[in-house]
């Protein structure tokens, strides 16, 4: 039995099958479990009694990457390449939550959503408005859903000049959505400086962020190899860099709290420098294939040592839900399997893994999340994968496989129990996010 020094009481005691990875053991299931939560909402103590049959509690799911705004369009305009489908649809799109109506509504939608499917924490990229983006990191909290979000920085559109800022608008807007964010001191909603891409920023912009991020040691998130068009244009602006991960690396936007989207053509060399400097990477397979970007070669990935996480990357990737981003990291994987006899495969417990605790490292909190390790804060999903008219047909000798469809039937992050579940015209949560 593995219990906690600490003076926390204990608050709540939870029976069933707890499944989650260590660094150890890529799937360990835990049969027959009690898990006690204290009263600060970390695990305390965990050991045996007889279990619920086919249901398990489980990490809950952390997506790396997803745009809030795009959730208003997810589904549609997938017939594009990357920068084509930027230009048409997501900078029109974006360009409009200026507008705090439909701000709240698109983002009351996507934080419910993502609760919905299990993400108990998310990786959020806002928009430029800076009134906006304070705006869901409100809405997250009200909900009761850990994220990390981002005031995205642009000062180089030309496809779509009304939306962008100056430089010095930029670094303005950006230090003060950190300091109105962080004296609202949410509890589990912190900011992450988000320059969108090195395609829309300027050297003296990304030097400025890298800056700020440095000063108030914060996350750092974007984008990074993900088209070859994409990848050919940032040589061509930055040509004094070695490689597209030096221009992220020279203006100090390269730390142990960066995680950057999709890198599907870095070199060897440049995931050697992923490594040395701690940063992460955001694997999103449903964006890579909707929008024909690439491939990730994942394993590639883990042989040098970078840290890697999951991301649904809305609305380039169709889905919200975390579970269809792992069936994707699967095809994907077989799929790179199939060109090369030689490539192994991941099995469906490595992208448990990438899922849960591989996000947690790639976001830097798994110290704090990421699997029932004692001391953690018990951030879970109960899961039943035989209610009634629920997704799955079990028969009688059949065990619930973690990879099969499921039915959520309570999410707690921080160890409380959230309710995503709710009409969104609740009065409490409706008035709160009018004040």
């Amino acid at each position: 039995m593995a219990t906690s020094s600490r003076a926390g009481g204990l608050e709540r005691v939870f029976r069933g099958t707890f499944i989650h990875s260590t660094p150890d053991a890529a799937l360990q299931i835990l049969e027959d479990a009690l898990l006690g939560v204290d009263s600060v909402g970390k695990v305390c103590h965990i050991y045996p009694p007889p279990p619920p049959r086919c249901e398990f509690f489980m990490p809950g799911l952390v997506d790396t990457h997803i745009h809030a705004p795009q959730y208003s369009y997810a589904g549609t305009g997938l017939d594009m390449p990357l920068l084509e489908w930027l230009k048409t649809y997501t900078f029109p799109a974006e360009s409009c939550f200026h507008d705090l109506d439909l701000a709240r509504r698109v983002y009351t939608q996507v934080v419910r959503r993502t609760l919905k499917n299990g993400t108990t924490t998310a990786c959020y990229f806002a928009t430029i408005h800076t009134d906006a983006s304070l705006l869901l990191c409100q809405i997250t909290d009200v909900f009761g859903q850990r994220g990390l979000v981002g005031k995205v920085c642009m000062d180089r559109n030309d496809s779509l000049p009304r939306y962008s800022e100056t430089s010095q608008e930029s670094q303005a807007e950006t230090c003060r959505f950190i300091e109105e964010l962080l004296n609202k001191q949410y509890p589990l909603v912190k900011p992450v400086v988000t320059p969108r891409f090195a395609l829309s920023c300027t050297g003296a912009l990304l030097g400025q962020l890298g800056a700020i991020a440095k000063k108030n040691n914060l996350h750092i998130q974007s984008h990074i190899s993900e088209n070859p068009e994409e990848v050919k244009l940032v040589k061509e602006l930055f040509p004094e860099a070695e490689s597209y991960t030096d221009v992220y690396h020279r203006h100090n936007l390269l730390t142990d709290k960066t995680v950057m989207a999709h890198g599907c053509y870095l070199t060897d060399q440049e995931l050697d420098l992923f490594h040395e400097t701690g940063a992460a990477l955001s694997h999103c397979p449903n964006s890579n294939i909707s929008l024909r970007s690439g491939v990730l070669n994942v394993r590639n990935v883990l042989r040098h040592k970078v840290k890697l996480g999951l991301g649904t990357d809305v609305a380039g990737g169709y889905s919200s839900s975390m579970l269809d981003t792992m069936r994707r990291t699967l095809d994907v994987s077989k799929i790179l399997g199939t060109l090369d006899p030689d490539y192994h495969s991941l099995t469906m417990e490595e992208v448990f893994r990438l899922a849960t605790l591989g996000g947690s490292q790639a976001l830097s909190m798994d110290q704090q999340i990421g699997n029932f390790e004692v001391g953690k804060d018990f951030d879970a999903l109960r899961v039943n994968v035989k209610v009634p008219d629920g997704p799955v047909d079990l028969f009688q000798r059949d065990q619930p496989k973690v990879g099969d469809d499921w039915n959520i039937v309570e999410v707690f992050v921080a160890g409380r129990k959230v309710v995503p579940f709710s009409d969104p015209s609740n009065l409490a949560v409706q008035s709160h996010l009018s004040q």
